[in-house]
């Protein structure tokens, strides 16, 4: 039996690459993108495999709906790709009220409604994988992207509680964590805030760090096969880094929140109290 997918934000970036991947063996692909015209050339390439959706994943209802044509056109729903949402990017204090929602609602909103909209399709079939798309910000937050680390790691709990719930039922649930990538993640995806000229001198620093820290960026072509062993796993993982680079900084982050819980147990457990 082929897989069948349900992937957001497949008009481009990961999201595109995974469709071709899973198409390309023969799986059946719901592809969902805010313009379905932007899957036209895969429908062309790939026909009766394909299910071009327009989808904006901020609309419960619209989420809701979208899944639900997929699994009646499809029959089944086997993978769940939470895929679309962009970077943020400014200073906390930069930060207005209406990106911050706007991010969250993207990012972690997003796919939080097609998540719930696809567990009792999953639960009833007792069986199903659902792929969220995180990032090292998930894991470790870092200056100038705060409110994207914020969706994130939003994402992060809830997802890591759904694993625990859903384990149950037969549905698996992992966390993909990649670095940083040449998609247009930071080109014509993000969204910059209106800079502080407080923050000039930090902004400039966090730049050369960011580069340094990045190194060369990731081929995103190359996540395709990696992909395919996840969800080809009998036992996949609730976290995965791709990319290069990712272990090594979040190992720095948690041998530095370990050496400081240590440091300050004293306080920690005088707070408790007496018995």
């Amino acid at each position: 039996m082929s897989t069948t997918w349900f992937i957001t934000g497949a008009a481009r970036g990961f999201g595109r690459e995974w469709a071709v991947a899973a198409l390309e063996r023969g799986d059946q692909v719901a592809a969902t993108a805010r313009d379905s015209a932007a899957l036209v050339d895969l429908v062309a390439a790939y026909g009766d495999l394909l299910l071009p959706q327009r989808l904006d994943v901020t609309d419960r209802a619209a989420a809701f709906a979208a899944v639900r044509a997929a699994r009646e056109h499809f029959g089944r729903l086997d993978v769940i790709v939470n895929n679309a949402g962009y970077g943020q990017f400014g200073m906390i204090e930069e930060i207005s009220e209406s990106a911050a929602r706007d991010q969250l609602d993207a990012n972690f909103f997003g796919a939080l409604w097609v998540t719930q909209a696809a567990l009792p399709i999953l639960r009833e079939q007792g069986s199903g994988h659902i792929l969220q798309v995180s990032s090292i910000s998930g894991v470790c937050a870092f200056p100038h992207s705060g409110m994207y680390a914020a969706s994130k790691w939003a994402l992060e709990g809830f997802s890591q509680s759904l694993a625990q719930e859903v384990a149950p039922f037969g549905i698996r649930v992992t966390l993909i964590e990649p670095a940083a990538y040449a998609t247009d993640f930071g080109g014509s995806s993000g969204r910059t805030a209106t800079p502080n000229p407080a923050y000039s001198e930090l902004l400039a620093h966090v730049r050369r760090a960011r580069r340094q820290r990045h190194g060369t960026l990731g081929d995103p072509a190359a996540t395709r096969a990696a992909v395919l062993r996840l969800v080809d796993a009998a036992e996949p993982p609730l976290r995965v880094f791709l990319g290069d680079g990712p272990l090594a900084v979040t190992s720095a982050e948690y041998r530095t929140r370990l050496e400081t819980w240590r440091a300050w147990e004293p306080l920690s457990v005088e707070a408790h109290g007496k018995d």
